[in-house]
């Protein structure tokens, strides 16, 4: 009995570690190219050979565990950078200072397009108080089927300034995003900080497929929206200073927004609903942060801004005119309570 637990626990150890770090050498940027497939194929028979009752099982066990340590020491030397050759998309990182109730972010990204990877690429500097948030609102884009979407928060002060967080991999010149790959700290993690005109037009008048874009005004409480906001500007002056890895399961476009909501106090819950992303407005739905009174359908088919994103990308009021029909709640006058 002993025996077929020790066999057992080894089993299990080889095919979960073993396989890790096989695919750590293959997929991760931790060796040269060059190397990558060679020392993934040599680890693999050696752990499989260690599996079976050969003569020389001893000595292939405590090879199999030098890989285990070898694996561990490569994986933590893989190290984020902000220094690296960025596509123009990226390239200029977004930072703030904060003064009082006054926020200046600087490398707002303002594209002009005419193709998607045909672009003036524009910055510009951008100021907000805090204390005139008046909308916290969720923009949800689909590209292929139900599950999986892309999600940004946008911040609206006074009804009419409306600046926009998008969660993204920091792709390098040469570099397509891959989920798989994103589990193998191949790109770090990037907030970019735009104008809707830039992050909404970009997805209905130049992608192709065309994106279905969705703006989803929230019911959430004004006094968590200005702590939301203030939580994505202290992220991106610790991005600044500190880079990190995005990793397609635990640090994405979703998780990060629920971690910075949970991050102040704020009611949000890991369900399924946020780990395949496009059912995050199923679940704001559900958590009655959308339009009271109104079906889920009704909501979305009214949210869905593609058409009015065309006709006025070039209109002065981009923001204001897309959300015309859109659903608008009132804010919550207090926040949720556990």
């Amino acid at each position: 009995m002993k025996r077929f637990i020790a066999q057992s626990f080894w089993l299990l150890l080889v095919v979960s570690i073993g396989s890790w770090i096989t695919l750590t050498l293959y997929l991760s940027p931790a060796l040269p190219s060059a190397f990558r497939a060679p020392a993934a194929g040599v680890t693999a028979v050696v752990l499989i050979l260690s599996l079976f009752r050969w003569k020389q099982r001893l000595i292939l066990r405590v090879l199999t565990l030098c890989i285990f340590c070898a694996g561990g020491m490569l994986w933590a030397s893989i190290r984020p950078s902000n220094d690296r050759q960025w596509v123009p998309e990226v390239k200029n990182a977004p930072w703030a200072e904060v003064n009082g109730d006054l926020v200046t972010i600087y490398n707002v990204r303002n594209f002009k397009y005419r193709t998607e990877s045909d672009f003036d690429a524009m910055y510009d500097t951008r100021t907000f108080n805090v204390s005139e948030l008046s909308e916290v609102d969720m923009i949800v884009t689909y590209w292929a089927g139900k599950p999986i979407a892309h999600l940004m928060v946008s911040f609206g002060f006074n009804n009419r300034d409306f600046i926009a967080f998008s969660i993204e991999t920091r792709k390098e010149v040469g570099e397509s995003y891959s989920a798989v790959d994103g589990f193998f700290r191949n790109y770090e993690l990037t907030y970019v900080v735009a104008d809707e005109r830039d992050v909404i037009g970009v997805r209905t008048n130049h992608r192709a497929p065309e994106e279905r874009v969705y703006v989803l005004r929230t019911r959430m409480a004004l006094q968590n929206g200005r702590k939301l906001f203030l939580e994505y500007v202290r992220r991106i002056n610790k991005l600044k200073e500190h880079p990190a890895f995005y990793n397609t399961l635990t640090t994405n476009c979703t998780t990060q927004v629920l971690d910075q909501v949970k991050s102040f106090g704020g009611v949000a819950n890991y369900t399924w609903k946020i780990l395949l992303s496009g059912y995050v407005p199923d679940y704001l739905y559900e958590t009655e942060t959308l339009m009271p009174g109104m079906s889920f359908d009704d909501i979305m088919n009214k949210s869905l801004v593609n058409e009015r994103a065309k006709k006025f990308i070039d209109a002065p009021n981009f923001s204001e005119a897309i959300r015309e029909g859109v659903p608008h709640p009132e804010p919550r006058a207090t926040p949720l309570s556990r």
